[in-house]
């Protein structure tokens, strides 16, 4: 082989290689959001036993059987997604914008974000003990960060930072900007309304919950009182707390849900 087909099929090898573990990655992060919207609507229907995010997730998958092996395989599933956006910080990802820095920065700190989750579910497999619960880390981490040289500017900061995330994801959603990272010659008409449904849906629910916890997050700060700063759990659990009651936590529990079936439909037929 001369040394260029050598070079096209280390290219293709280490493609295949990307677009596997990408696509692990977006059915890991899909399965940990179907189980913590399963678990929201739970709470709105007045079965509140485990919190609605990550560790309430892993504690429900370790009850079923081949409970451990699911997790290892979530696990090896957030690794991939790690990588790949590893891969996008330093290559360039696809799409338009894919080489821009404002895009390699945004995947490094994804990157570094599902290498944290990676982590946490890898050791709740290996029997490291459970996670400690989004709302606990909240509060400590922001308790932390109170006690910092212009702590409140931070932590009211990070939670403007939510906010406008939030906002992003939600207005993205709306506009479907989602589509430029799809196959959509590959889709069929009914596939395109039912992949847009869940994009549209679980792209709104996911940012209504990013920007919600970036409020308590200002609010946090500016009363500096870290216990107001909430996680996952909290947050969702805050919306059946408003005058519409349980109906909107069942609302955002079920766009999450539909978001963790967009998760698996982009790895389908996701541009990775």
């Amino acid at each position: 082989m001369t040394r260029s087909g050598r070079l096209r099929a280390r290219r293709a090898a280490t493609g295949s290689v990307r677009e596997g573990t990408a696509r692990a990655g977006l059915v890991a992060r899909g399965v940990i959001y179907l189980l913590v919207g399963a678990l929201a609507l739970r709470i709105a229907f007045g079965d509140g036993g485990r919190p609605a995010d990550r560790s309430g997730a892993l504690e429900e998958i370790s009850t079923k059987p081949f409970g451990a092996v699911l997790m290892w395989a979530l696990g090896a599933g957030l690794v991939g997604m790690a990588l790949w956006r590893l891969s996008e910080a330093l290559f360039g990802a696809a799409g338009r914008d894919g080489r821009t820095a404002r895009t390699r920065l945004l995947s490094a700190v994804r990157c570094v974000f599902y290498a944290c989750v990676a982590y946490s579910v890898l050791s709740f497999a290996a029997g490291a003990g459970g996670t400690t619960s989004s709302d606990q880390q909240s509060q400590d981490v922001t308790a932390r960060a109170l006690e910092w040289p212009a702590g409140q500017w931070i932590v009211g900061m990070a939670g403007v930072g939510a906010v406008v995330v939030g906002v992003w994801i939600a207005v993205g959603a709306v506009l479907r900007k989602y589509r430029e990272q799809l196959k959509l010659g590959e889709m069929s008409r009914q596939v395109r309304r039912a992949v847009d449904t869940t994009g549209v849906a679980g792209g709104v629910a996911r940012g209504l919950v990013f920007a919600t916890a970036g409020a308590f997050a200002v609010r946090a700060a500016v009363d500096y009182e870290p216990d107001r700063a909430k996680g996952l759990d909290d947050t969702l659990r805050s919306f059946s707390e408003t005058p519409l009651g349980p109906w909107l936590l069942a609302c955002v529990a079920a766009g999450l849900v539909l978001f963790g079936v967009f998760s698996c439909a982009m790895a389908r037929w996701g541009r990775v």
